[in-house]
C-alpha cells in the first residue's frame, strides 16, 4: 500500500510537472509571437514614416526648384549669376578646408568666380540703387587669365 501511494504521488508530481513545462512552453511560445508580430507593426511604421519624410522632402525640393525658377524668370541673369556665386563660393570653402591640401590650384573657370561676385554688386547695385539713388558704387576686378597659385600656411603654435 505504500508503495502504490508512492507510486502514485510520483505520477502527480510527474503530471503536476509536465503540466508547468507546458504552460512555460507555450507562454514563451505566445510572448515570441508578440514580439514578432510587434516588430513587424514597428517596421511597417517606421516604413511609412521614411516613406512620408522622402515625400516632404520631395515637395520641399519642388518649392525651393519653383521658387528659383520664378526668381530666373523675375530678374534673368542676375539671379543665375547670384546662385552660381552661392555655389562657387560654398566650393572654394571646402577646398580652403581641406586638411591635407598645401596649396590651392584653380583653374580659370574658378577664377571667374570674382568676376561674378561683381556681378552680385550688379544686382545688389540694381536693387539699393533704385531705392538710394545710386550711392552705391563698384570697381571692377581684373582677373588672370592662368589658373592661380595660393600658398596655404599652417598655424604655427
Amino acid at each position: 500500500m505504500a508503495r502504490q501511494m508512492k507510486a502514485e504521488r510520483e505520477k502527480r508530481a510527474a503530471v503536476l510537472e509536465a503540466e508547468g513545462l507546458r504552460q512555460a512552453a507555450i507562454l514563451k511560445a505566445e510572448g515570441d509571437k508578440q514580439s514578432q508580430i510587434l516588430s513587424a507593426e514597428a517596421r511597417k511604421e517606421a516604413a511609412f514614416r521614411d516613406a512620408e519624410a522622402r515625400e516632404r522632402a520631395a515637395e520641399a525640393e519642388a518649392q525651393a526648384t519653383r521658387a528659383v525658377s520664378d526668381a530666373i524668370a523675375q530678374s534673368g541673369n542676375q539671379a543665375i549669376n547670384y546662385f552660381i556665386a552661392q555655389e562657387y563660393t560654398k566650393a572654394v570653402a571646402k577646398f580652403a578646408d581641406s586638411p591635407n591640401a598645401k596649396t590651392i590650384l584653380f583653374p580659370v573657370e574658378a577664377t571667374q568666380l570674382i568676376g561674378t561676385l561683381g556681378g552680385i554688386g550688379e544686382l545688389v547695385r540694381g536693387v539699393v540703387g533704385e531705392g538710394s539713388k545710386g550711392n552705391v558704387t563698384t570697381t571692377p576686378l581684373e582677373l588672370p587669365r592662368e589658373p592661380s597659385r595660393v600658398p596655404r600656411t599652417r598655424n604655427q603654435g
